[in-house]
């Protein structure tokens, strides 16, 4: 986070939660997404587990759909 002097208050910059930046992590969870709708949850899971994605990004991804970026 980032802060600056405005007017003469200290103003903070709050950046993006996340940022995806990796195209190789983007294609494996755009596939998860993939599976669990063609399979199931359980099934996008393991994928996103096996290939390393993080515990919070799985549950995001796959529990909390309003929240995935386009």
């Amino acid at each position: 986070m980032n802060q600056y002097q405005y007017a003469g208050a200290n103003v903070a910059l709050v950046e993006p939660p996340y940022e995806r930046t990796d195209a190789r992590r983007r294609d494996i969870v755009n596939h998860a997404i993939s599976v669990q709708e063609a399979s199931n949850t359980v099934a996008a899971l393991e994928y996103l587990k096996s290939h390393g994605i993080s515990p919070k990004v799985i549950e995001r991804v796959l529990l909390e759909p309003a929240r995935r970026r386009h």
